[in-house]
């Protein structure tokens, strides 16, 4: 869809009033609307919704000129909803059209956009109304872009890649929120990594970062949909496992050790180098804050550091 107009063909199958063909279309950031031959909007996509600010709820029935996109043109900024309008002489001679303009905002600003502009018919050929198709022209995109950049690197851990400690609290206290309004239950596992000093005393600390974001990067495979691997700094790392009731939370922190205890990271002399770590793995209660569930985990990661390493302490509910 992005930087063209519907063909005939493709036109033809699209049905408004099926539910295949709004998921279909609501996937596209573009904004997309239909009108039929009095410009009335019978359809308008979320991307649409996205760009405008205005809600398919309250566009749907009026007609686009009705004080809602008011196009202008892009370079002398004059009103096109009248004779100018590319839509309408879309479907005036059935020819497609392509045009800089600015839309109105529902906040009020003005918006570039490049819109793009078909008839759409029936099966006998006949125009039974028009199709909108417009996309961001702003310089927005890279604004967003480096946005986007400036929020990755706030909640990633610069070294291994995956969420960092400002990450996993925000996570944490989300967690938390559902599981005192809808029960949803989770559990939290942290690790350190034994004796972590003596790689880096034996090998460096480029070996040292290298074993950091292979762990890392086992965690972060090892998550499912519901579950987040997180740094929470040097070689301590937090895991929130979703969705977890009481019996399997061991399983899930054995398949943790299983997978850890299989990544190596291999030395210039072809020794692999294994680490092993020890854990405190609890399931989250209902009067549980961000700093009680912490603790009660970090309380059995030190017993189990205390108990000789390589182990995991558990408070889940099962003897």
């Amino acid at each position: 869809m992005y930087g063209s107009v519907p063909t005939r063909r493709a036109v033809l199958l699209m049905n408004p009033e099926t539910e295949h063909f709004r998921e279909l279309i609501d996937t596209y950031h573009d904004g997309i609307y239909f009108v039929d031959c009095d410009r009335v909007i019978t359809y308008w996509n979320k991307g649409a919704e996205e760009l405008t600010g205005y809600t398919s709820d309250e566009v749907l029935g009026r007609r686009c000129m009705d004080d809602i996109l008011c196009h202008v043109d892009h370079c002398a900024g004059d009103p096109m909803c009248g004779s100018a309008c590319p839509l309408a002489s879309s479907m005036d001679d059935g020819e497609t059209r392509v045009a800089q303009v600015f839309l109105k905002h529902k906040q009020g600003h003005r918006q570039p956009v490049v819109m793009r502009t078909a008839p759409i018919r029936d099966t006998r050929g006949v125009i039974v109304g028009g199709v909108e198709v417009f996309s961001d022209h702003s310089e927005m995109h890279e604004t967003r872009a480096q946005l986007e950049e400036l929020e990755r690197m706030a909640l990633l851990d610069p070294l291994t890649g995956i969420g960092n400690r400002r990450y996993f609290e925000m996570n944490l206290h989300a967690r938390l929120d559902e599981r005192h309004r809808y029960g949803t239950p989770f559990g939290l596992l942290l690790i350190d990594l034994d004796h972590f000093k003596l790689v880096n005393d034996d090998h460096g600390h480029d070996v040292g970062d290298a074993v950091l974001k292979m762990i890392a990067q086992t965690l972060a495979y090892s998550c499912r949909k519901s579950d987040l691997a997180c740094r929470w700094g040097g070689e301590e790392f937090a895991l929130i496992l979703g969705n977890m009731e009481a019996g399997g939370l061991r399983e899930a922190v054995e398949r943790v050790r299983r997978l850890i205890r299989k990544s190596a990271h291999v030395l210039p002399d072809d020794r692999k180098l294994r680490v092993t770590f020890s854990g405190g793995a609890v399931l989250a209660q209902a009067d549980d804050t961000d700093s009680s569930i912490f603790q009660r985990a970090d309380a059995l990661l030190y017993q189990s550091k205390q108990a000789g390493r390589n182990r995991v302490g558990f408070d889940d509910g099962v003897d």
